[in-house]
């Protein structure tokens, strides 16, 4: 990157190739202008006063920066107005040279950069004079005097204007030309105004002499009023540039832009030619170095400061400056001159007491062309906001390294996997299968109760060291659970992932030494691979579970994967005849589990759960009868039943001055319904219940499969008034970000999250990460799984509103939520009309 940046920009040194065919004009011009003019030089009274009046009109009055470009506003064309019309050719060159250099040196700007400008001032000014000897004589100062006059300073601006966009071109390329032709028209406007002021100025003299008194009070009073409202307008640019900043950084602060937001608009407000950020390796995060530049639209992985400037800041945790009108670091001062750094301020990025990293900006463009002790503090307070937007920044990908991460050995977790899995059988290649390998640590229980949990922590720690290191570089290792690890990669059969699998198994195999302490630690190992044994992650990873399981038995100890294997699934397929008999003879009954509003325990719903009794194997897990429901048709039904039962319920709590509001579950199969939402308003009309009082769950993977196909069906059940939730919120791959597009008004968090809550410090923080982000984006939060008094209350610190869980009830058939509504109810709100309140539930 820098050695095409090389080829590309010449140095300013180059610029002697403009700077040389400049100076020659002026010297030829000079020189023919003695030999022809009466008098080329002379009235040094009146040259000195103007010389004074041309360094006093170059001092800008208003700067407008355009990407590297200073577009000033100056007083330069006046006094140049009188010093043609009164002084002798060459002592106008003279003054209008000198005036020049001493404006470039009071700017203190590169050598080669005062050359040309002082070579462009004594061409154009040499060149005009020469001309106006060839027009006619001028007398007073009619309007033949002021096309003489107009004619000359047109030529200055000409000889200029081509210098310095020649100069451009040459040196930054033809892009930077053109940007430097664009501000010609403003340029001229300025000039034009300039050209007429001196005009008046002219008459006014020619009038009276005395004329010059109030006209140098109101050019004092004039140049007073530009200051004001240059300070003025320098503020108002602050303060919008500011307020566009902190919008920018906060609305980038989760898309992966922030950086960019954030260094772009640092250069524009500090008007510098490079702003940079750096932020040192800290944990898992690696070293940031990323710098804005005015030319480039993209960001630059360099820096024209040393490290050790940096390295300074981040140790005395202090602003390290370098420029005129700064507190300059004389320690930086050779080395940054010798880079083409005029002046740079850099200023700590502070999180607390801590320092973790540094904003700098370098080159100023605009005029003052150096930093003052303003800009520091105008840095600072961007630096505030940059640090509180980086450290949110980190925190919410920590958060989501940890809900993706397992704590204790740092591999992906099983959620992590899973998402890995099913991004992978989505994409098929000819002569590959996707292998899944579940590796089961024999006799960790053993080791816990014997040597100690710290022990069996050891072990689980070498054993993923151990598999990371052995497995090949493209495959993804993770902890599935307690004692168990997930390694999923492509290979070419089935047979290679059972060599695989033997070739780590071996590996994990080899002694362990802890201290003074030996372990042999052996693994069971299961293989399944996509597509033979599954065309899905949840599948593939049930059946590499059951292989596992039967890999502990056999000799060997790895195990592919058979359909034999699968006795649950078989168990399925018997019961889906026995389903169909049970539907068509009611025999599923609905239970209903209480949501209570955690605050003050108003009871303001109740969720809708099928149940089976089978008269031969008991009770049927709701997984087992709603998948048997899904692969044999009868899905529809089953919804139906449930549907029906909790509507007639919630019109018989209605009628007894109860409203109560339902919400049944829905399979993602369910929204590919095109008829569903019909069926839907049918029954609510049939039952008399308003649409609001009925939520429809939606589980997580269901409503975020990565397509758009449940949006229609969302769509018509939220036109219908019908609320809609999202259940097991937390359990998938997606973000509330994703939820933004859907239709939803609900989210309910896992109750593996809101378990761990009193526990586990991760599942807290997501947790309160998922209420409050729901909150700002308009949604309701339900915690399932409340189960004690503790998670209760952290629950109500985080500010969730509405839970549900054993801590209140378990879920009821109808007579007996009655009787639980009689004995948990407090009697007032009843006899009051409102929604019940629950007393306090040991």
């Amino acid at each position: 990157m820098i050695a095409r940046d090389q080829l590309r920009r010449r140095s300013s040194e180059d610029a002697w190739i403009i700077t040389a065919p400049l100076v020659l004009l002026a010297v030829a011009c000079a020189t023919l202008t003695g030999l022809v003019a009466d008098r080329p030089f002379g009235d040094w009274h009146w040259a000195a006063l103007l010389l004074a009046a041309m360094i006093a009109a170059g001092l800008p009055l208003l700067v407008l920066v355009v990407r590297r470009q200073s577009v000033a506003m100056t007083l330069t064309e006046l006094p140049l107005v009188l010093a043609l019309h009164f002084l002798p050719p060459l002592t106008v060159v003279v003054i209008y040279t000198l005036a020049s250099l001493v404006t470039q040196l009071r700017h203190r700007i590169t050598a080669p950069k005062v050359w040309f400008n002082v070579a462009r001032a004594a061409a154009g000014t040499s060149l005009a004079t020469l001309l106006l000897q060839a027009l006619p004589p001028r007398s007073g100062v009619g309007p033949a005097t002021w096309v003489s006059l107009c004619f000359a300073i047109s030529v200055v601006i000409l000889v200029s204007l081509t210098a310095v966009a020649s100069v451009h071109t040459l040196l930054q390329g033809w892009q930077e030309g053109r940007e430097t032709l664009r501000a010609v028209p403003s340029l001229l406007l300025t000039a034009g105004i300039n050209v007429s002021a001196g005009l008046i100025v002219l008459i006014l003299i020619q009038v009276s002499w005395w004329s010059l008194l109030p006209l140098a009070a109101l050019a004092a009073g004039l140049a007073l009023v530009y200051r004001s409202y240059t300070q003025f307008f320098r503020q108002h640019r602050t303060l919008t540039d500011m307020y566009e900043l902190s919008r920018a950084v906060a609305a980038s602060g989760q898309d992966g832009t922030l950086v960019d937001a954030l260094l772009g608009r640092v250069r524009a407000l500090m008007q510098a030619e490079y702003a940079t950020l750096w932020l040192p390796a800290q944990g898992r995060h690696p070293e940031i170095l990323l710098t804005a530049r005015v030319e480039d639209s993209g960001l630059l992985d360099l820096s024209l400061t040393p490290p050790a400037l940096r390295e300074k800041v981040l140790e005395t945790a202090r602003p390290v400056t370098v420029g005129r009108g700064l507190t300059s670091d004389p320690e930086f001062r050779a080395s940054l001159a010798e880079r083409g750094v005029k002046d740079t301020v850099v200023v700590p990025l502070r999180s607390g007491g801590v320092v973790i990293g540094t904003l700098e900006v370098t080159n100023r463009l605009a005029d003052p062309v150096y930093f003052t002790q303003r800009d520091i503090s105008v840095l600072e307070t961007v630096a505030a906001h940059a640090a509180v937007a980086l450290e949110n920044s980190r925190l919410v990908d920590r958060l989501r390294h940890d809900a993706y991460h397992d704590a204790l050995t740092r591999l992906p977790n099983r959620r992590r996997i899973t998402g890995a899995l099913e991004e992978s059988v989505k994409i098929g290649a000819p002569g590959e299968v996707v292998a899944l390998l579940l590796f089961d640590v024999d006799g960790l229980r053993q080791v816990n109760e014997s040597l100690g949990h710290a022990a069996g922590d050891k072990v689980l720690a070498e054993v993923a060291k151990r598999l990371r290191a052995s497995a090949p570089s493209s495959a993804l290792v993770g902890r599935a659970s307690g004692d168990e690890f997930l390694v999923t990669l492509r290979l070419e059969s089935a047979d290679a992932a059972l060599e695989l699998a033997r070739q780590l198994r071996d590996q994990i195999r080899d002694e362990m030494v802890f201290d003074a302490l030996t372990l042999d630690v052996d693994t069971a190992v299961g293989v399944a691979v996509h597509p033979d044994h599954g065309s899905d992650a949840a599948t593939l990873l049930l059946r590499v579970d059951l292989a596992a399981t039967a890999a502990k038995s056999v000799p060997g100890s790895v195990q592919l994967f058979n359909p034999a294997l699968e006795s649950r699934s078989l168990r399925r397929l018997g019961l889906a005849g026995d389903l169909r008999r049970a539907l068509d003879q009611d025999e599923l009954e609905v239970y209903f589990q209480p949501k209570v509003t955690l605050r003050d325990r108003h009871l303001v719903g109740v969720e809708c759960l099928a149940r089976w009794e089978h008269p031969t194997h008991g009770t049927v897990a709701p997984e087992d009868f709603v998948a048997v429901a899904e692969h044999t048709g009868q899905l529809s039904r089953l919804t139906e039943v449930v549907l029906r039962e909790g509507l007639r319920r919630s019109r018989d709590w209605a009628q007894a001055d109860q409203p109560l509001s339902i919400a049944v579950n829905l399979n993602a199969r369910t929204l590919t319904d095109q008829h569903f939402p019909d069926r839907v308003r049918e029954l609510l009309t049939e039952y008399g219940v308003p649409a609001q009082r009925l939520t429809l769950e939606i589980t997580e993977a269901g409503v975020l499969d990565g397509t758009d196909r449940p949006v229609p069906t969302l769509r018509r059940l939220r036109d219908l008034g019908v609320r809609l939730s999202v259940d097991d919120f937390g359990t998938g791959d997606s973000s509330l970000a994703h939820l933004r597009r859907l239709p939803v008004h609900e989210v309910k968090v896992d109750r593996s999250f809101v378990q761990g809550m009193a526990t586990d410090p991760g599942d807290l923080a997501i947790v309160n990460a998922v209420v409050t982000l729901s909150q700002q984006f308009g949604l309701a939060v339900v915690a399932e799984g409340v189960e004690s008094e503790l998670t209760l209350e952290l629950l109500q610190d985080i500010g969730c509103e509405i839970g549900q869980g054993f801590l209140f009830s378990r879920p009821l058939p109808y007579e007996r939520l009655a009787a639980w509504f009689g004995a948990q109810a407090d009697p007032e709100t009843i006899s009051g009309g409102e929604l019940p309140r629950l007393r306090v539930v040991p």
